[in-house]
């Protein structure tokens, strides 16, 4: 009896081992299972994106395209396993060809580019939103890291902009004169009413309003024809030698009375030991005057500061307020196009939201970096660090 319960109980066990080995087996059939659906599930989602998607490995063999891709990059086949740098033939603005292995293995954070051209084989001409992304695992991770190229067709997209900024360089072209004229008429008869001693308050103060209105309209004529200039790559450098003290007091002297009527002391502080900067002078001083300008509208109480310090191989130059200060959501949308504060104190002033637009665009020309600091109620400082441009 104790011998057939022994047998009993080692017969048991041997009968578990196989039900092990076949639950191990289901787990593993279930962990294939959901892998493969996950990963049809991310084919699924790429195919339906509108955008090209390309995915590479380190090396830059394509992993995966969905329909997108294939439809820009004009090909019917298979591209998996494929060099992308022999398929993705991009040029510049100029139409000469970029070198996309060392673009591509020189991101290190995401980079998109709306200036680029895609050359077909027959030499047609396509233009391409490009967003290049690494991919990386996280720390310790194992697995396949790479490259994310997103591609969008904006031919047409680009081809209505360079109308719009066609329609814009002729108006603002043909406001000029007439608006030059009407300014230099109203400043006249403002002038004359002065000194005619006649005391008519509404016809003084209807003649300050038109003038008023007509100098803002100048003003923003103007920033329309730097805006299309910038837009359609037009503008261009002469660098010369700068003098940042008498940059700085020449800003100070046309603005002392803008700051004078509002009671706002406009001051410098400068670096003594500043050396000449090779830069643009016009723009170097166009920026400044934007920066210059908005100080000056949005501070009622206080003082504007104009500074420069001498950098390792350039000069920072600040202008600082004691204004109304810059919220930290406007600050990120700060020198987008035609962006203007829902700040009522914001909105008491005239603007067209292009001054920083403008702003932006020139220090990219001039190689600049621009920060902004801010606080609600205590004021901002504007900073760009303009370097030497050597002719």
């Amino acid at each position: 009896m104790v011998k057939k319960a022994k047998s009993s109980k080692t017969h048991a066990k041997t009968k578990k081992k196989p039900l092990n080995n076949s639950r191990k087996g289901t787990n593993q059939e279930s962990s294939d299972n959901t892998a493969e659906l996950e990963h049809e599930r991310l084919i699924s989602l790429i195919n339906s994106m509108a955008d090209g998607v390309i995915a590479t490995d380190e090396a830059g063999r394509i992993v995966i395209t969905n329909g997108a891709a294939l439809s820009i990059l004009d090909s019917n086949a298979s591209l998996s396993g494929k060099s992308v740098f022999s398929i993705l033939n991009l040029i510049d603005a100029r139409n000469q060809e970029l070198d996309l292995k060392d673009i591509v293995f020189s991101t290190k954070v995401s980079t998109t580019s709306r200036d680029w051209r895609i050359r077909y084989a027959d030499g047609s001409i396509v233009r391409v939103y490009i967003s290049i992304a690494p991919v990386r695992l996280g720390y310790g991770k194992g697995g396949m890291q790479g490259y994310v190229i997103l591609i969008r067709d904006i031919t047409r997209e680009k081809s209505l902009e360079e109308e719009r900024d066609e329609f814009i360089s002729v108006v603002s072209h043909e406001l000029r004169t007439p608006i030059a004229i009407s300014e230099g008429n109203i400043g006249n008869a403002v002038f004359l009413f002065e000194k005619s001693g006649v005391d008519n308050p509404m016809v003084e103060k209807t003649l300050k309003q038109a003038h008023e209105q007509i100098t803002f309209l100048a003003g923003m004529v103007n920033d329309l024809a730097t805006l299309s200039r910038a837009e359609r790559g037009k503008l261009t450098l002469e660098i010369e030698k700068i003098n940042a003290h008498e940059l700085v007091e020449e800003i100070i002297e046309s603005y002392a009375k803008d700051a004078e009527a509002k009671s706002l002391a406009l001051t410098s502080e400068l670096d003594p030991h500043l050396e000449l900067l090779e830069s643009s002078k016009l723009y170097t001083k166009e920026v400044l005057q934007n920066f210059v300008t908005n100080a000056i509208k949005y501070t009622e109480d206080g003082s504007v500061t104009i500074g420069a310090h001498q950098g390792q191989d350039g000069i920072e130059f600040f202008v600082r307020d004691t204004g109304i200060g810059i919220s930290k959501s406007d600050r990120e949308k700060v020198f987008d196009k035609f962006f203007r504060s829902e700040d009522y104190r914001t909105r008491a002033n005239s603007g067209t939201g292009l001054g920083l637009y403008v702003t932006m665009k020139l220090s990219r020309l001039l190689h600049a970096d621009i920060e902004l600091e801010s606080k609600l109620d205590v004021g901002s400082t504007f900073k760009i660090y303009i370097p030497n441009i050597k002719s």
